[in-house]
């Protein structure tokens, strides 16, 4: 183990290693036990028989390539259309509610971000989807975009604010100190440290996002769950389950691919983190120390706000 990493716990010893190993052993065999019978039910209830074909040879006219081409070209293209308008947008305004409730010095704004940040967390999105269509007369992807980003950014101010609250004083303290104002300090030195922390909170968050397009059906929204359910009506009810299992391994594959997404993110993140050292190699700063003595250096500007030498 390296001078640099610390854990909070002792390294396990060769019980608790073979402890693991078994552990997981049994939780692996019993989760495959559990595939195969509930496999060896979808059997003997008829499920593998040639419903499947509607992937491959439909009836009442149709070739597979129409089945797949509303599955992809219409579904799933209309899902990640809403899902990249909203996800930005929502990341946006959460970082600035975020910012204000922490970094402005009036109670007005702060306030005001806090309540609008509780107020729109405790809409339900499907409720801000049908005012957006029923009350303001929107297109159907633009009800759908102003439910997601509304709740969404509101969860992500949450989550940034809890990133923010877990700093340390000492990075506040030390933006401060040379002279930034307090929102100038939550947006140079505060605010990148509490996303790389909160980053599998909103990368999360962007899932739930990209899922809760589903609702969408529900204001006329033709996305990947109504296109499967479209297909389930003009096939009938007896192709139900291989519309919706192709519906459910799509979903699976784009957030897996986000969460991986936003791994090799992270990683690079921790790659490209300056700081400081001393001249034995340890840190001689926490990482807003460094970003304020960074940000003296390029502007001028010494302890108290005054111009450097």
């Amino acid at each position: 183990m390296s001078s640099e990493s610390s854990v909070l716990y002792d390294a396990p010893g060769p019980k608790a290693i073979r402890r693991d190993r078994i552990y997981n052993i049994v939780f692996t065999l019993g989760f495959l036990a559990l595939f195969g019978y509930l496999a060896y039910r979808m059997y003997q209830n008829g499920i593998f028989d040639e419903r499947w074909l509607v992937l491959t040879d439909p009836p009442k006219g149709q070739s597979a390539g129409d089945v797949w081409h509303s599955l992809l070209a219409r579904g799933l293209v209309a899902t990640l259309t809403a899902a990249a308008i909203a996800a930005p947008i929502a990341l946006l305004i959460g970082g600035s509610l975020s910012v204000v409730r922490r970094g402005a010095t009036g109670r007005v704004l702060s306030g005001s971000a806090a309540v609008t940040t509780e107020l729109a967390r405790g809409l339900p999105v499907l409720l801000l989807m049908f005012l957006a269509k029923l009350v303001f007369g929107w297109s159907p992807l633009w009800s759908v975009v102003f439910g997601l980003v509304v709740y969404n950014a509101a969860v992500v101010a949450e989550i940034l604010r809890a990133g923010l609250a877990a700093l340390p004083k000492g990075q506040r303290e030390a933006g401060l100190s040379i002279g930034l104002s307090p929102m100038r300090t939550t947006v140079l030195i505060e605010l990148p440290q509490a996303v790389r922390i909160m980053l599998p909170a909103l990368v999360s968050q962007l899932v739930v996002l990209l899922k809760d397009t589903s609702l969408g059906y529900i204001v006329g929204y033709q996305e990947l769950l109504r296109v499967v359910k479209l297909n389930r009506d003009y096939f009938g009810d007896y192709y139900l389950v291989p519309l919706f299992f192709v519906g459910a391994i799509i979903y699976i594959l784009i957030n897996l691919s986000i969460s991986r997404l936003a791994i090799w993110l992270e990683g690079r993140m921790r790659r490209s983190k300056h700081v400081a050292k001393k001249d034995d190699g340890s840190s001689a700063m926490h990482e807003g120390g460094a970003e304020a003595k960074r940000y003296a250096a390029n502007t001028g500007y010494g302890t108290g706000g005054t111009p450097g030498p």
